[in-house]
């Protein structure tokens, strides 16, 4: 399979052009991971690279004083004109910040957030929307030494309530409300419900974002406005491994687990793989196009491109509000360089026409999430790039931190909807069952061979489900992905999905297990086995195969309440399907039989009840709605 070579104008500027880096990094890969963490700064220098005498748990530059905020904007504030951040509300309000207004609003709220007692080791949760402050918070959490808890603010209040429990978070900063496709969403209402039966949160600070008005406990919330004050914070010297953050993921479990992340590690390896992916420069302006609340929010959202010294982009709303185009005026209007998306946003802007809009600041397009089918990309390198910039399709997890698979894109040929091979520095394989290479082009394991800087420190609160979702298939030094791939004889690699029950929806990981566990909660429901279908736009819905007491659509319609209030809108299933039972084999639900009966039009043959995939073989894949069979 023939790729396509990055172009020369790009392949001038780019960061690294060498090909022995790959070379280099492979013969010695601790020498290539100190060199990139020498280039940030550092209060004392690490004793050692890596500590692997507890292996699994890996700890990284050992010995190592860092601070992330200090690296992200006092060693740039010099820079007074410099733009840090720029910011559009989905109605149209801007703002920006240099490096220096940026450094002296990160002081104000980190001396304020002293001054309510939050200090060295406390944990904050962040429930905001993609607004100035939410980055802000991070980095003044970060100043001070505590650990923030960001959750998505598209989450129901039920799933906030977990992240901030199983996080024991002392304090909590969110906004009165934020604009979605035209909705004013009362998020301080949601917050209130989510800390109503913890009594764990000390303050709640509140930004004054839409102005609505919302309830006040004068004892317990402060206005975000209050506790700002001026005036510098030293920046926290902490260890390299000091937590920095923890995010919450969807497993293979009904509850989302913590992935607790470091400080020195981290900023290495998301420094390092911004410069070498992304091809940032300080001249950058990136937007990249994902919530705070995820993973890549942080990464490549913040972290990443503040740490390089590159302009950030941040958007409140829907990038497809009001107009559908809407993503082309923003990278218009702004100069965009790296535009760094899912292949959701992608395949929903398809029917725009890019050659309407001047898009010549772009010279590097970055996608993440869901595979990306081949036709998806070419539409993105030909029509949106022109041919004449590089598409890097990435592969990295929550757990992981960061890129570790991906083009290089002065040096990687370019394979429609392959990620690519794996960055220096890193070591993967594909195995069968047990641990064995398989051939090229047959699907098998995707495993990481070699402990990586961004790897999480630990589960919060849970080693057991640490060692047993990620450590225990093969070993301890061989890392679970839980994701199904094949590569072909140049070591590109393509992901085909999920080895778990874990979907991937617009580039949030939803567990499958856990929709099971909320849909349960509906008395009506007997049994109901999730299951993920193609679909056109989004890549993947949600489909629920539901036996249920009462098959209707108002049973119908109180699942999808449920999911709602309990997990949130981004969980909404495409599909629900009410039938007699589930088809099983042993007693055993077959998933892949109901796959294989909606989708390829196959039935199973090793049922114990093979008549149910009848009736569902009669179903289309592209269904949507609540169907009575």
């Amino acid at each position: 399979m023939s790729g396509i070579y990055p172009p020369k104008e790009f392949v001038k500027q780019a960061n690294f052009r060498d090909p022995a880096i790959y070379s280099r990094a492979y013969e010695n890969w601790v020498e290539f991971w100190e060199n990139f963490a020498t280039e940030l700064e550092w209060y004392e220098p690490w004793e050692k690279f890596l500590d692997d005498s507890k292996a699994p748990y890996y700890r990284f530059f050992v010995g190592g004083k860092i601070n992330a905020c200090y690296n992200c904007v006092d060693r740039h504030s010099e820079m007074r004109n410099k733009s840090a951040l720029i910011w559009e509300g989905e109605n149209g309000e801007s703002k920006s910040l240099t490096y220096y207004q940026l450094y002296r609003e990160v002081n104000a709220l980190a001396r304020g957030l002293k001054e309510l007692g939050i200090e060295r080791g406390s944990r904050v949760a962040l429930y905001m929307p993609n607004i100035p402050e939410a980055v802000v918070a991070m980095l003044a959490c970060a100043r001070i030494g505590a650990i923030h808890v960001f959750i998505f603010e598209g989450f129901s209040a039920r799933s906030a309530e977990y992240r901030i429990r199983d996080s024991r978070a002392e304090y909590l900063i969110t906004a009165d409300g934020y604009y979605r496709r035209g909705k004013l969403i009362n998020l301080k209402e949601k917050a209130d419900k989510a800390i109503e039966s913890y009594k764990g949160i000390k303050k709640v600070v509140v930004v004054e974002r839409a102005g609505n008005e919302i309830e006040f406990d004068e004892k317990r919330d402060v206005l975000y406005s209050d506790v700002v004050e001026r005036g510098k914070v030293d920046p926290e010297i902490v260890d390299s491994n000091h937590p920095l953050f923890i995010m919450y993921t969807s497993g293979s479990t009904a509850e989302p687990k913590g992935m607790v992340h470091s400080t020195g590690g981290y900023l290495v390896h998301v420094y390092a793989t911004s410069k070498l992916v992304l091809d940032l420069k300080p001249d950058d302006i990136i937007w990249t196009t994902a919530s705070l609340g995820w993973i890549t929010g942080h990464s490549y959202g913040v972290y990443g491109p503040l740490s390089v010294g590159s302009t950030l982009l941040l958007y409140e709303g829907a990038p497809d509000y009001p107009e559908k185009c809407r993503t082309f005026e923003i990278i218009e209007k702004y100069g965009v360089t790296i535009f760094y998306t899912v292949p959701t946003l992608v395949r929903m802007i398809s029917g725009c026409d890019p050659s309407l809009y001047d898009l010549s600041s772009v010279r590097l397009i970055g996608t993440v999430g869901e595979p990306i089918e081949p036709e998806t990309w070419l539409w993105l390198y030909k029509d949106v790039g022109r041919e004449r910039v590089p598409v890097v399709n990435t592969w990295w997890q929550t757990e992981t931190g960061g890129h570790v698979i991906s083009q290089l894109p002065a040096l990687t040929p370019m394979k429609p909807a392959s990620v690519g091979k794996a960055l220096p520095g890193f070591e993967i394989a594909i195995i069968d069952d047990g641990g064995k290479p398989v051939k090229p082009f047959e699907i098998g394991h995707l495993v990481i061979k070699r402990p990586y800087p961004g790897m999480m420190l630990e589960i919060n609160g849970d080693p057991r489900s640490y060692i047993q979702f990620y450590w225990s298939k093969f070993g301890k030094r061989i890392y679970f992905t839980a994701d199904s791939a094949f590569m072909d004889e140049e070591g590109h690699v393509w992901v085909v999905g999920r080895s778990d029950d874990v979907l991937n929806i617009s580039g949030h990981r939803i567990s499958l297990i856990e929709i099971e566990h909320t849909v349960m909660g509906v008395k009506e429901v007997k049994e109901v086995s999730a299951v993920a279908l193609p679909d056109r736009v989004k890549g993947s819905v949600i489909g629920l195969f539901v036996v249920s007491e009462n098959p209707s659509e108002k049973t119908g319609m109180r699942i999808i309440e449920e999911i709602e209030q309990n997990i949130g809108k981004i969980a909404k299933p495409g599909l629900i399907v009410f039938l007699p039972e589930l088809p099983k084999s042993s007693g055993k639900v077959i998933k892949g039989a109901i796959y294989d009966a909606v989708v390829n039009k196959k039935k199973s043959e090793h049922l114990s009840n093979p008549e149910v995939v009848e009736s569902l073989t009669k179903l289309k894949a592209s269904e949507r709605g609540i169907v009575v069979l």
